[in-house]
């Protein structure tokens, strides 16, 4: 692959930063954008350069005319299901309006591409079969979902109207190191964390609502396939598998050498009950598919956070 310069919106964050690290192992010229809200330069490597600036503001565009990316990996969002359900107009300030600014900063300087960060998790709704291909209705039940979605459509008609191309990425719930222990999103960072310091546990629901999660690593490998694939197209990045929450639990329940039970308390609004993703499309159309098994990946997790780095780290 050719030497790249790229552009990570939200860079500094969880899947972000894993996304700049693979990046720059295969020799491309990485900056960040990233207002540190959630993120944090720690996580990053130094040969990054990061702009401390936020998404929605004017000072982007400077960013970009200096810059002058070829490529925008576009991974800056708020990210909470529960927030936008408390929020709307906050979550669509971030997730709308600040990724249309982008998208016109990309216009005024000159981007071929934007790989744009989607979720596979959100925007289908309660789904009408499983699993979930790309072809299947989008009937969001939160105000997060159908942002995020809304933007997939901006970026086709910016793709029509001036031939900025894009891949939009319908991601899985994603885990792995360097996710917040400490938010409303990441069940398994939050679980982690908390089974490792010998707190007590809260699962919302039954804990059998199934979820398709996909490790960050491997997340970081489609955004790297989509730099020159799926141009125009929609792609779901998971694994193809859902698992409960109950399982997520037990799992790392073992790993960690947790004792307690859990707790169980109500359902949280706006929540899907039971999704995982048809990975077909992304299989043909981008030559990926998930290489880590969630035994694996929820290992590496437990491990990350036994060393410490959950505290304090975002």
């Amino acid at each position: 692959m050719t030497p790249t310069k790229i552009l990570v919106t939200g860079g500094a964050g969880f899947i972000g930063s894993h996304v700049v690290d693979r990046l720059l192992e295969l020799g491309h010229n990485v900056a960040v954008v990233d207002n540190l809200a959630s993120g944090s330069a720690a996580n990053l490597s130094p040969a990054a350069t990061l702009f401390e600036t936020d998404i929605s503001g004017l000072a982007l565009d400077d960013v970009l005319r200096a810059e002058r990316p070829e490529v925008v990996c576009h991974y800056a969002a708020q990210i909470s299901v529960t927030h936008s359900m408390r929020d709307p107009v906050a979550d669509a300030s971030t997730n709308i309006l600040g990724s249309l600014n982008l998208l016109q900063s990309c216009v005024r300087n000159g981007v071929r591409k934007v790989v744009y960060t989607s979720s596979g998790g959100a925007i289908y709704g309660e789904p009408q079969y499983l699993p979930c291909d790309e072809d299947h209705p989008v009937q969001p039940l939160s105000y997060y979902g159908a942002s995020k979605y809304a933007v997939e459509k901006y970026l086709y008609v910016y793709r029509q109207a001036h031939g900025l191309d894009y891949t939009a990425l319908r991601l899985g719930n994603v885990y792995g190191p360097r996710q917040d222990p400490t938010g409303e999103a990441g069940v398994v960072a939050i679980f982690a964390q908390a089974m490792l310091e010998g707190r007590p546990i809260t699962i919302f629901g039954t804990g059998e609502q199934e979820r398709d999660f996909v490790y960050v690593r491997d997340v970081a490998e489609a955004s790297v396939a989509a730099l020159e694939r799926g141009d125009g197209e929609a792609y779901n990045i998971g694994t193809g598998a859902g698992t409960s929450i109950n399982r997520i639990y037990a799992l790392l329940k073992e790993g960690a050498g947790y004792s307690e039970e859990a707790s169980y308390g109500p359902a949280r609004p706006g929540d899907v009950f039971r999704i995982y993703l048809d990975i077909a499309r992304a299989r043909e159309g981008l030559g990926w598919e998930p290489r880590y098994t969630l035994e694996d990946g929820l290992r590496e997790t437990v491990q990350w956070f036994r060393g410490g780095g959950g505290k304090g780290n975002e």
